[in-house]
């Protein structure tokens, strides 16, 4: 396919998968249950975080967490005191929900979570702001194997589950799927959630040479999806996703 072709099958292939009934299978399906900001902020992230393996598994894993947090999940992270959390998700366990708690707590108290992934000078972009997030949650104490489910860009991760979690959060195109309740991070500088289905597809349509799923191959693929919008680059999750993930695309 030439540039344009390519462009045009993958504007195709947005519009197919970015609407309400995509939500039905997805793991921000959880997320839509609440209305008030800071409840959908606290069960998006715990959502990207365990968003890994069977999409069945992470719902029903979502399910749980929601019941634990009493249907409140703002309330519970702001009256948390340390008690002992009985949950687990493949190797997301008690201990780092509670580290979790801890550290949204913080966050929260130093003036909320959209504040927290503010912008760093010394590393650009979504790189920066992910690194700011997390330095932040560091300030809580955690064992160090918690650390492990907040990835860290500067080291190379594509920081797919985080991505994830500020798509839900900043795009906003009226399809009903992303959320867009956070204006501080414009839609431009977002970066794609990077896994298997979207990098294997990337690869198959010339998009991205890099082996590896890593933030190098992130950036490699984001050049190309900025050439064919600049506005809102991340939209061609939907259509990269849908194409590996619906459709066994190879």
């Amino acid at each position: 396919m030439t540039e344009k072709e390519l462009k045009s099958f993958l504007d195709q292939k947005y519009i197919e998968y970015n609407n309400p009934d995509f939500i039905q299978s997805d793991p921000i399906q959880l997320v839509h249950r609440f209305e008030k900001k800071e409840d959908q902020e606290v069960i998006g992230l715990l959502m990207s975080t365990i968003a890994w393996g069977n999409r069945t598994m992470i719902i029903r894993s979502g399910e749980k967490l929601i019941q634990l947090m009493g249907n409140d999940p703002f309330e519970f992270v702001m009256s948390y005191n340390n008690e002992p959390l009985n949950f687990v998700h493949r190797t997301f366990n008690g201990i780092d929900l509670s580290f979790f708690m801890r550290g949204l707590q913080n966050i929260y108290l130093q003036g909320g979570l959209e504040n927290s992934f503010k912008s760093r000078p010394e590393y650009p972009g979504i790189m920066g702001r992910i690194y700011n997030f997390r330095e932040m949650m560091k300030e809580a104490s955690h064992e160090p194997r918690s650390l492990k489910h907040i990835s860290d860009p500067t080291r190379n991760s594509a920081s797919k589950r985080l991505n994830m979690f500020l798509r839900w959060m900043v795009r906003c195109d009226n399809q009903g799927v992303d959320l867009g309740i956070w204006k501080s991070i414009p839609t431009s500088e977002l970066m794609l959630p990077l896994d298997i289905h979207t990098g294997n597809v990337g690869r198959s349509l010339g998009l991205l040479e890099r082996k590896q799923n890593d933030w190098k191959a992130l950036e490699e693929l984001m050049r190309t999806l900025r050439k064919f919008d600049p506005i809102d680059p991340v939209k061609y999750d939907f259509a990269l996703f849908g194409l590996g993930a619906f459709e066994g695309f190879k």
